[in-house]
């Protein structure tokens, strides 16, 4: 997140930076409230360089797609973050993310699943 940005900013500018898809592109349907936090493990923290990196904080957002036709673009940006997607169930991303992450996973998606029935 840029220090000028909000979180539902900085989430749009992600969007539009990592897939290549804008604000009407998606339905907004709800967000964590405030912010979830997780620790590196010790191995992957970066605690000699700038910006120190001993963990993350974030705000999850649950976005609808608004049209089935829409074409992901993963080269917006010089270095894309992604090359391919597929779609799964909701609580896949819980059971096989990287294992340090699995709360916060479990957590947001806890927050977020009453919201799937506003799309």
């Amino acid at each position: 997140m840029n220090t000028d940005e909000t979180p539902q900013e900085a989430m749009y500018r992600e969007l539009h930076e990592e897939t290549g898809l804008d604000q009407q592109h998606v339905k907004l349907l709800g967000s964590t409230p405030g912010w979830l936090r997780y620790q590196l493990p010790r191995r992957f923290q970066r605690t000699d360089s700038k910006p120190l990196c001993i963990g993350q904080k974030q705000v999850w957002f649950l976005l609808k797609l608004l049209d089935d036709d829409v074409r992901f673009d993963f080269k917006v940006t010089g270095e894309p973050e992604f090359r391919d997607f597929r779609w799964v169930d909701f609580w896949y991303p819980a059971d096989n993310v990287v294992r340090f992450k699995r709360r916060v996973y479990r957590q947001a998606l806890t927050l977020l699943e009453p919201m799937k029935a506003c799309g």
